[in-house]
């Protein structure tokens, strides 16, 4: 009798006929065989590997808060579970797209998790191809990829719009009219929702759109991007940034330019990280627990290594921590 049958029988598995099985089992129980519950857990387990690739420069992911907090939200839920965090830096979409297929071929993550998602993201289509699950940390949009492309990966999101217009008619309350924003990557579906509220909450308080400057969320372009603003012929009263890093280096430009904050310009940050209480004048933040984002995302992975299908939806709620680099404008 081959072994393959007799391991199929004894492990309750297809490949034998009914007579076969029965007469093995029958043998089995004569010699007093029992399951050895060491080899069939061995037999059983299986390392689960969950992949995040980050198209940053090492040296902005030194700095940045936003990726520390969420590794760390993701770590915590997926630690007990012995399921291990793959992290890959890259330069590049195309650069992270080779990565998805190496993973694929080689079989070396179960799943993964997508960040900084634009309209019409090649990388969704390719993961669907390689059907390779996971879960997209965005927003979806008018120009997300069709549902039949994306129907492996749950979505998953910060409500930005609301952190947005919270932000403006804050500002607005305390008297600010002319608003400007130092925005990071223009396609990320993020960046596109944060704009898309910001117009139709200045429009609903009868304010001017504010302008808005595009950077890559890093220190010297939050420095850049702000200097631009306050030497201008129009310059602002109140600039919102996209994150911590660029509004503390924005604090930095106005005492360079003797501009006071608050009493000459107000600033609001977003993401509320450590920076934000550190800074001098501490920052009035838009509030986003990323720690706990970051574990909801991983729980939604452990979900999806279980078998069990997710549904996209909107992670918690978004606030506003009111600190010292806001106050009413100079009349």
């Amino acid at each position: 009798m081959a072994k393959s049958a007799v391991s199929y029988a004894l492990n309750d598995k297809p490949g034998v006929s009914p007579e076969t099985r029965a007469r093995i089992l029958k043998i089995a129980a004569q010699i007093g065989w029992q399951p050895s519950s060491a080899a069939r857990a061995l037999m059983n387990s299986r390392v689960w590997r969950m992949g995040l690739v980050l198209n940053r420069p090492a040296a902005l992911l030194g700095l940045e808060p936003y990726y520390m907090e969420l590794t760390s939200g993701l770590q915590e839920e997926l630690a007990p579970r012995k399921i291990s965090l793959v992290l890959q830096l890259v330069s590049s979409v195309d650069d992270e797209m080779a990565v998805y297929r190496d993973w694929a071929a080689k079989r070396e993550v179960d799943a993964v998790i997508v960040t900084d998602v634009s309209g019409q993201d090649p990388r969704l289509a390719l993961l669907a191809e390689l059907e390779l699950p996971g879960v997209v940390m965005a927003v979806p949009s008018d120009e997300s990829p069709a549902p039949q492309e994306v129907s492996m990966l749950p979505w998953v999101w910060a409500d930005d719009t609301d952190g947005m217009r919270i932000a403006l008619r804050y500002l607005h309350t305390l008297g600010h009219r002319n608003i400007a924003r130092v925005a990071g990557v223009a396609g990320y579906s993020h960046t596109i929702a944060r704009t898309q509220a910001m117009k139709e909450e200045a429009k609903a308080l009868g304010i001017p759109v504010p302008k808005v400057v595009h950077t890559d969320y890093s220190q010297e372009a939050g420095a850049r991007a702000t200097r631009s603003l306050l030497i201008g012929a129009d310059r602002p009263t109140a600039i919102v940034f996209d994150n911590d890093v660029m509004t503390a280096a924005a604090l930095q430009i106005a005492a360079e330019l003797s501009i006071s904050v608050p009493g000459e310009l107000s600033v609001i940050s977003w993401d509320d990280s450590m920076i934000s209480r550190l800074t001098t004048p501490r920052l009035t933040s838009v509030k986003t627990d990323v720690r706990a984002y970051g574990m909801h995302v991983a729980r939604v992975l452990n979900a999806l290594a279980d078998g069990e299908p997710q549904e996209s939806a909107a992670f918690g709620a978004v606030g506003l921590e009111v600190r010292d680099s806001t106050a009413a404008p100079r009349s």
